[in-house]
């Protein structure tokens, strides 16, 4: 669910064109779609190691080796192959070469399914006979931040620069970091708000079912998401709960106001990348910036720029969830259930939004922050996150049997809830099995989980 084509070069010469943008992603019910994306961290299987760009084994030869055998038209940025499409699909890289599939805009969550192990069996069929392989977890568990590679994208040699000048993991979340989101749609703009909000208050539920990410350096960090906890100290300017979704009046132009005022990272002129990290976007739009005099911004820029903030939940033409750490395949269709479970229907909408509408902004503030180290354990109210978890759970299954998209054997998708059904029951989530395993039969070492939970 990447942004349409539609999305041209003109001028941009009002507020109103970017508001007009956001409100162009309304589509009647029977038009919503489910797109899933997914990183996940290659390694060597004879050393462990992340693999570089070039190389008889790097990711270069991955992704043309992928194009190659499976149809996959490959993008580039000059020369470099840095991206592949294939019906309304894209596998991109992240910039230490994390592979990313963002997935076609999808009916129904056995499409996404099938979709997503489709993706797994092409990598796996050509990364095996290149002595690669892949592994889902939400952060890089062995090697340290200096031993990752940076991929040959333009884009992140001006976010490499520009991170550590507003904060001291933005890098981290650069090269160690995995995740999976899912992208919904909305019919209008109160329907938006509404999933909006329900979406953002839960999203610390989402992080904590998902948290698998205990290891930094080859060490337990302290954190069951280490990956959420990263984007606590990346760029305060782009990050974070957005208190404002909450307020009377909160709608699309709000949105678009938050934007504007969202430093820029660059804008793309010409096949080439230009560095404005830290520029004003709305000096860009009057033609005002020094390092591109009498330029001004296009709707092409505005989609770009939608892309370089990084809150808890995302509006461009549809609501990016972004709170779950990457996993196993199961995860991968279990984090869509959810979320299409919670917002897809109108009885679990309501139910989502009554679990959470009282919660004050101190509330919504410390389960962001607590459940990184606490997850499912982390204390609320006169119970704990794991209670809200079970609430949550519940009130998409329901949402989804209503749904009644049934497979070919007439099961309906609450099926993709049963690994988080378990996480909740067992009061376990992946990162305490991880650690579990790191202090028994692992003997402290972080290795076998290369081989014990790879793709």
């Amino acid at each position: 669910m990447s942004i349409p084509s539609a999305v041209k070069s003109t001028p941009i010469y009002g507020r109103q064109q970017l508001i007009d943008f956001l409100a162009a992603g309304e589509k009647p019910r029977d038009a919503w779609r489910i797109g899933t994306e997914h990183e996940k961290f290659g390694f060597r299987t004879d050393d462990l190691k992340p693999p570089a760009f070039e190389g008889d084994r790097g990711i270069r030869a991955l992704l043309e080796g992928i194009a190659s055998r499976y149809g996959w038209e490959i993008l580039r940025e000059g020369d470099t192959p840095v991206a592949l499409v294939q019906d309304k699909a894209n596998i991109t890289l992240e910039p230490a070469g994390q592979l990313e599939l963002s997935g076609a805009p999808l009916e129904t969550i056995h499409q996404t399914c099938r979709e997503v192990n489709s993706h797994l069996e092409e990598v796996r069929s050509v990364a095996d006979g290149m002595g690669l392989g892949f592994l889902g977890m939400g952060f890089q568990p062995k090697w340290r931040r200096d031993e990752m590679p940076w991929m040959p994208k333009g884009r992140y040699k001006i976010m490499r620069e520009y991170m550590p000048k507003v904060g001291s993991l933005g890098l981290d979340m650069m090269t160690r970091t995995c995740t999976v989101q899912v992208n919904l749609d909305f019919g209008s703009e109160g329907d938006m708000v509404r999933k909006f909000r329900t979406s953002l208050a839960l999203q610390p539920i989402a992080t904590a079912l998902f948290a698998d990410s205990p290891f930094t350096d080859g060490k337990p960090n302290g954190y069951l998401s280490y990956r959420s906890h990263v984007w606590t100290d990346t760029d305060a300017d782009r990050t974070g709960m957005l208190d404002f979704v909450f307020e009377d009046g909160f709608g699309y132009e709000r949105y678009v106001d938050y934007m504007l005022d969202v430093p820029m990272y660059f804008s793309y002129q010409d096949g080439r990348y230009v560095d404005l990290a830290g520029k004003d976007f709305k000096r860009f739009m009057a033609g005002t910036l020094d390092e591109l005099p009498g330029t001004r911004a296009t709707m092409k820029d505005w989609g770009d720029h939608l892309t370089t903030a990084f809150p808890e939940v995302r509006l461009k033409q549809y609501l990016e969830m972004r709170g779950a750490d990457g996993g196993p395949w199961n995860r991968l269709c279990a984090l869509p259930a959810f979320w299409v479970g919670l917002l897809y229907d109108d009885d679990a909408l309501h139910a989502a939004w009554e679990l959470v509408e009282h919660f004050t902004r101190e509330e919504r503030h410390a389960l962001r922050d607590g459940v990184p180290k606490h997850a499912l354990k982390l204390p609320f109210r006169s119970g704990t996150v794991r209670d809200l978890a079970r609430e949550a759970l519940q009130i998409a299954a329901h949402g989804l049997k209503r749904r009644n998209r049934l497979n070919r054997h007439g099961a309906d998708e609450s099926i993709f809830l049963e690994p988080l059904i378990e996480i909740v029951e067992s009061n376990q989530t992946p990162a305490e099995r991880k650690l579990e395993l790191f202090h028994g039969e692992w003997n402290g070492s972080v290795d076998p989980v290369f081989k014990e939970f790879a793709y």
